[in-house]
């Protein structure tokens, strides 16, 4: 049990770097477990990539938009004994996608079995058997991967022995693809249940198969849209934190995260204020983190050289844009695959190389929610993962032309009349990400979530070079994606004491906090 410490004179403080999902998350948790907490975000709203903004009219969500696993948010309510409901109001999609092929064919994928028994036999009734199997397949995956070691921190060597038997039992060494590829025959059908590692930055022709549990994670849970797009939640997030107490304080750069003796102390602001802290918890990006706010000579484990050489997430091209009518029959998700899968996801991922083809993620979530656009408007985004920046590309030059190129493809697909319709307009690039997001090398989903890099490989929630500093975020375990990300902070209470009206001084590696904390 939680408990929370009265005295806010006695409260150890906790300090947390960013505002995104994670960092929101985490500064609930330890406000409700007894610290003292305060945010520090450098933009001048929340939500970190979660980011929110309004133009001629419209309201456009940066960030995630596909809301998977309600029960994560949930709980975090329930902890501080106030219900989800009563801040946000969560609609269940349906379908939760339509994806649509480059020869204008489209499957309904939503979380009905006999609905999606039907959209299979309708493509490919051969591969029913196989559709069956991949789902038992996917099931495995999730009592396996999720339910059993999805709360494991993997911060001793006793959590990576113990989940080898599971790992083995799910064939992790497989990539997602092969193992559609296992039981589905048909080209489309394998592109339909591989590509969801795209939503949290993994090649489908690479990550482990183990991440197939997000097609159970769907059908049991759902795939949900927040009135009010996405930032609805962050602003729930943020109500439930200054209610317990805490406090955000925004335009507030870090600029270092104080070390003594290899111990996080506090941090210091671009302005020069120092921030004394017992604990520090990081949910900028990881790699930034470590590579910007440390110094080189506390770090061990995750040197410049390591998370160099470290392979990263493909970058995103967003191009945000309102039209002055309707498309009414464009649902709230559309996924729209182009002529090539496997060899455009090298060119991403391996390559490094901007294809002239492309896939894409179309939003328009005024079809769930038409306050986000004014009267007989829409909004939308359109997503294109793109490689990140290791491919050099000239994004200054480069993305008008990509966009106008994207435009047209949505013209001629979907968006009858799109080129005249456009009233408002803005782009992304992956120097977006990097230059305000802070993602290393502009990779939008951080470290990408390959086998090797994953788990005990990824980097840890508390960190392995310096005591009382923590990770949360999509650069650490468990990875990307608003299930993710909620986890990580959600595995805090597990690697974070409980306060007491003493400083916290925690032990010097994760063995030796086992030890004198315990499972905390």
């Amino acid at each position: 049990m939680i408990e929370t410490v009265s005295s806010k004179e006695s409260l150890p403080k906790a300090t947390v770097i960013g505002s995104g999902f994670g960092g929101l998350a985490a500064a609930i948790r330890m406000q409700k477990k007894g610290y003292q907490t305060t945010i520090y975000e450098r933009l001048d709203k929340p939500g970190g990539r979660a980011y929110v903004f309004s133009q001629d009219g419209f309201t456009f969500d940066s960030g995630p938009t596909i809301v998977t696993a309600p029960f994560l948010l949930s709980e975090i309510w329930d902890l501080c004994g106030k219900k989800f409901e009563d801040y946000v109001d969560l609609r269940p999609m349906d379908p939760f996608y339509r994806i649509r092929f480059n020869d204008g064919t489209s499957f309904n994928y939503s979380g009905d079995p006999e609905a999606m028994r039907k959209e299979v036999a309708r493509f490919s009734p051969s591969d029913l058997k196989g559709y069956e199997k991949f789902m038992v397949e996917a099931e495995k995956c999730y009592d396996l991967g999720y339910v059993k070691l999805g709360n494991l921190p993997y911060n001793s060597f006793g959590d990576l022995t113990y989940s080898i038997p599971s790992m083995v039992k799910m064939r992790a060494w497989k990539n997602i693809y092969q193992m559609v590829a296992s039981f589905i025959k048909s080209e489309k059908l394998r592109q339909v249940f591989s590509f969801h590692p795209l939503l949290i930055g993994g090649n489908p022709s690479s990550i482990t198969c183990v991440y197939s549990l997000i097609a159970a994670l769907e059908r049991r849970y759902g795939v949900h849209s927040a009135m009010g797009g996405t930032g609805a939640i962050v602003n729930g997030l943020v109500k439930l934190f200054e209610e317990l107490g805490g406090k955000i304080c925004f335009n507030s750069e870090v600029n270092k995260i104080e070390v003594k003796k290899n111990k996080a102390v506090g941090i210091k602001l671009k302005n020069g204020k120092l921030i004394p802290s017992e604990i520090v918890i990081s949910n900028a990006d990881t790699a930034w983190t470590y590579q910007n706010l440390i110094d080189s000579k506390y770090r061990k484990y995750w040197t410049n050289k390591r998370i160099d050489k470290s392979a990263f997430s493909m970058g995103l091209f967003v191009w945000f844009f309102g039209v002055n009518k309707k498309y009414a029959s464009v649902p709230h998700h559309t996924i729209l695959l182009g002529p090539r899968y496997l060899d455009l996801l090298k060119d991403i991922f391996k390559n490094k190389k901007l294809a002239k083809d492309f896939s894409l993620y179309l939003h328009r979530p005024t079809a769930t929610d038409p306050s986000l656009a004014p009267d007989g408007c829409d909004t939308f985004y359109v997503l294109s993962p793109v490689p990140n920046l290791e491919g050099n590309i000239d994004w200054t030059s480069e993305a008008e032309r990509y966009k106008e190129a994207i435009s047209s493809y949505l013209e001629e697909a979907l968006l009858p009349g799109l080129k005249s319709s456009v009233i408002t307009s803005k782009v992304m690039t992956p120097y977006d990400f990097r230059d305000k997001y802070l993602a290393f090398r502009g990779a939008a989903f951080g470290l990408e979530p390959i086998l090797t890099q994953s788990a005990w490989f990824r980097p840890h929630n508390q960190s392995e070079d310096i005591t009382n500093l923590y990770m949360v975020g999509a650069g650490t375990h468990p990875g990307a994606g608003i299930p993710g990300v909620l986890t990580s902070a959600k595995l805090l209470d597990k690697v974070i004491p409980k306060p007491s009206s003493k400083q916290v001084t925690g032990p010097s590696s994760p063995f030796e906090r086992k030890a004198v904390y315990g499972n905390a």
